[in-house]
């Protein structure tokens, strides 16, 4: 039986042990009363030897010889191996998705924070065939490789994005997947035979892509991390763990094997994205997932074997340790529906349940130039938003202390734009014109925000998956601008045509301060001619990224 079918099974048990009335967990012992002629004088202690077994469980169920994988385990390994991906529109997506993703690492390079974190961990090193990082001049193993171009890629928050019950940028599984494709390539052409001797194309690249988006975004619909406080990135080493597994030439067994060892490996706290411990690691998170991905695939390449029951063992498995007891829940089989419908963040460098605000913003400079007015002449701002985006990024009296602050506070963002019509990457770093404005500041704690329930209704509702803000300006003089509301982002699907053209200028700005213009314009044109492209060797495109 598949999750998604024991989804449906669970929740249908649930519905009849309720109206039954019937208990299905075990019955606690009764506490029973020290009678009253009981002496309740405490006796001498008695000397226990010391151990670190934990207390014995008559009841834990014996393990039997041959176990079956968790279904859900089952289920992502058969989707690895015998689904095929037959959508186009998830190809032309993940075409966009790449160059986006590729442009994104490269502009986190101009910032000191990130170029300090990258590269070998012993100065110098230069790895035979391993993964070269683009925009630098490392070639790497392929593990360290991942991380590396992963945490380029989601450094700036700038990548593509996807909004569920759980949160998330897919895309980020591009460290895992380019740095693994580049390394096979580079070791295949040299007479290697890694996964299966094969060089990988940019098709295989985008195919990789779509799995791994496909795994990452469907788990997200129904299941919440964040509020177990666990990361999203967990679905990043999940997704990666899975394509990498195949691009590695593991079969189905083996693929299942490394799956499991992706759940049973540490997760990542939330706790570096919020107050009090907001800092860069939320940057650089990613990366070590894509990281843990690709080492435990080699692992398992290596003969190390899986935990079956991993998900589901009683007191030790996942769901018990880190879930609360639950099972995942699914809303759909597995195909390409995620990369059909990503959000591209096409506008601003920012945490994407703010696009909305900020696209709203711009657009009420607008107005408040016509009318002579500037930020100067806001009195408050109110913002009708989704539950996500106040639980998120909501921050109107948090000291904002650093760069990752900045980037997750709503009030910050709104407020940089009303100011400065703008918002960059630039306006988030400590000595930044916007994080040292005193007007910046002040009015940004004069921004509110408020849940509209139909907003949150909408942000979950599969055919929508809107992510709306809507606000409200008084000016000091009383007047009350008429509210602007944005539902949709320039990068959703719904918005997706308006959208190519300035995801293809964000690509080429990103490109600019790395290569000559000449080359720049041969990068952009390729990106454009989807045979040529698919077509390629990955390690000959790569190339065309390094610097020497």
């Amino acid at each position: 039986m598949s999750a998604f079918s024991r989804s449906l099974l669970n929740n249908a048990s649930r519905t009849v042990r309720q109206r039954s009335g019937v208990s299905c967990r075990a019955l606690r012992p009764i506490a029973l009363r020290t009678p009253s002629f009981v002496s309740t004088t405490p006796r001498a202690a008695v000397a226990t030897p010391f151990s670190t077994m934990t207390s014995l469980r008559s009841a834990a169920p014996p393990a039997s010889g041959n176990r079956e994988y968790d279904p859900e385990i089952k289920d992502i390994a058969s989707y690895i191996h015998n689904t095929p991906i037959d959508s186009e529109l998830a190809f032309d997506t993940a075409r966009w998705v790449f160059l986006d993703t590729l442009g994104c690492g490269l502009k986190a390079l101009e910032f000191e924070q990130c170029r300090n974190i990258l590269g070998p961990v012993v100065e110098g090193t230069v790895v035979p065939n391993g993964t070269k990082v683009p925009g630098t001049n490392y070639q790497l193993d392929p593990v360290l490789g991942a991380f590396n171009i992963g945490a380029m890629i989601r450094w700036l928050d700038f990548n593509d994005c996807w909004l569920a019950a759980e949160w998330g940028h897919p895309s980020d599984n591009l460290g895992a997947i380019l740095a693994t494709a580049d390394w096979i390539a580079r070791t295949n052409r040299a007479g290697g035979k890694l996964g299966n001797g094969k060089i990988p194309t940019v098709r295989d690249v985008l195919e990789a892509m779509i799995r791994a988006h496909e795994i990452q975004g469907c788990m997200a619909l129904e299941n919440s991390f964040n509020k177990v406080g666990l990361d999203h990135v967990v679905l990043v080493k999940l997704g990666s763990t899975a394509v990498v597994a195949n691009m590695m030439g593991l079969n189905e067994e083996q693929t299942r094997a490394a799956v499991s060892q992706a759940w049973v490996d540490g997760q990542s706290m939330r706790t570096y994205r919020h107050s009090p411990n907001t800092m860069s690691r939320k940057s650089w998170a990613a990366g070590d997932a894509c990281e843990k991905a690709v080492n435990l695939v080699l692992k398992v390449l290596k003969g190390e074997g899986g935990l079956p029951t991993v998900l589901s063992a009683p007191t030790w498995g996942f769901y018990d340790v880190n879930f609360g007891g639950k099972p995942f829940k699914f809303q759909r089989p597995y195909g390409s529906y995620v990369m059909e419908n990503v959000l591209f963040k096409v506008s601003y460098p920012a945490e994407f349940h703010s696009q909305t605000a900020v696209e709203a913003a711009q657009r009420l400079n607008k107005k408040l130039k016509s009318m002579g007015k500037t930020a100067e002449d806001i009195d408050h701002v109110v913002n009708r938003t989704h539950e996500a985006c106040i639980r998120i990024i909501d921050k109107q009296f948090k000291p904002m202390e650093n760069f990752a602050d900045r980037d997750h506070c709503v009030q910050y963002m709104v407020s940089t734009m009303f100011v400065f019509n703008r918002l960059e990457a630039t306006d988030y770093p400590d000595d930044s014109e916007a994080a040292t404005s005193a007007l910046v500041e002040s009015l940004r704690q004069r921004i509110s925000c408020v849940e509209d329930p139909q907003f949150t209704k909408d942000y979950h509702d599969p055919e929508k998956r809107t992510i709306s803000n809507a606000l409200t300006v008084t000016l000091k003089d009383g007047t009350v601008l008429e509210e602007e509301v944005v539902e949709a982002p320039l990068g959703h699907r719904l918005r997706r045509e308006e959208a190519k053209p300035e995801i293809l200028a964000k690509y080429k700005r990103h490109l600019g301060p790395h290569f000559p213009a000449e080359h720049v314009d041969k990068l952009v044109a390729l990106g454009q001619n989807a045979k040529e492209l698919d077509g390629m060797d990955i390690d000959k495109y790569v190339d065309l990224y390094v610097k020497n």
